[in-house]
């Protein structure tokens, strides 16, 4: 039972978005830590994330039935109630807000804001219901984290910020669209608009492409503005076109599924290494 309601919160997608938050801190601080600080943010921003997970699972709830990937979830399966769930989730955003809002930053709980109704009514209730644009602006969502661990510390959205936010902008449309693209019939038969389902699979490949391209020039902006060291610049500039490359060979790829599974792999094995570089060689104080 325990397991169901941990489940409902997309523990995977959780840690990778906490993950990101830690590394916007990170990069603002600048290796001079206030700890506290530190802690209260990661608990509000993993609450908020929560918040909306758990709100997404209840809203899809009936969807989610058609779907081989998703009908033994915890609500479609009936193993939890839809009225516990919401509740659930509305006290989850409800303490999450408020540790962001009164122990971390007003700026920090204006973005778990943004975060929440982005990615509650703009992505689960409207876009991905009608739109192949689902993806891409629910992206806002999804870059809010990192933003949110910076302004802890900066108390202000500056370039930064914005350079962080498109980063996670930028990555998320081809990591998902990896995914898409290998259950494509699934979405299909639920009903979702996505992009490999209404345009095809070889014009969602085509889309990637861009999104890709421009997280080059993020690595070379955050060097610029002297957030990271070269080490990152190199390191993030050989891992951004090396996703590019085996992305453009996915257009000629004679096995679509296995193209799909190992542009998936590289995308998420992507956001930690680039992350992972990015506290290793941010830029000291002084």
């Amino acid at each position: 039972m325990l397991k169901d309601w941990i489940e409902l919160t997309k523990p995977r997608l959780l840690r990778l978005n906490v993950f990101a938050a830690f590394g916007g801190f990170w990069v603002a601080s600048k290796w001079s830590f206030d700890w506290w600080n530190m802690l209260y943010m990661l608990i509000g921003t993993t609450l908020v994330m929560a918040c909306a997970t758990v709100i997404n699972n209840y809203w899809d709830r009936e969807l989610d039935k058609k779907m081989a990937r998703t009908k033994d979830r915890a609500l479609p399966n009936g193993r939890v109630k839809p009225g516990a769930v919401l509740a659930y989730g509305i006290i989850l955003g409800i303490v999450g807000l408020a540790t962001l809002f009164f122990l971390v930053d007003p700026i920090c709980g204006y973005l778990g804001l943004v975060g929440l109704f982005a990615y509650i009514v703009v992505y689960t209730m409207w876009l991905k219901r009608t739109s192949t644009w689902s993806t891409s602006i629910g992206g806002i969502s999804g870059a809010m984290p990192p933003v949110i661990g910076y302004c802890a510390v900066t108390h202000t959205i500056d370039a930064g910020a914005w350079i962080l936010f498109a980063w996670l902008f930028l990555w998320q449309p081809a990591h998902f669209w990896s995914l898409a693209i290998r259950r494509v019939e699934e979405y299909r038969a639920a009903g979702y608009p996505l992009l490999p389902v209404v345009k095809g699979i070889q014009r969602t490949k085509l889309q990637m492409i861009p999104y890709i391209t421009l997280l080059v020039a993020t690595g070379i902006l955050l060097y610029a503005y002297d957030y990271v060291g070269v080490v990152f610049l190199i390191l993030s500039t050989l891992l951004s076109v090396a996703w590019l490359v085996q992305t453009l060979m996915g257009l000629r790829a004679p096995d679509v599924d296995k193209w799909a599974k190992t542009n998936f792999l590289i995308s998420v094995n992507y956001l930690m290494i680039i992350f992972i570089v990015m506290m290793a060689d941010t830029v000291h104080v002084g």
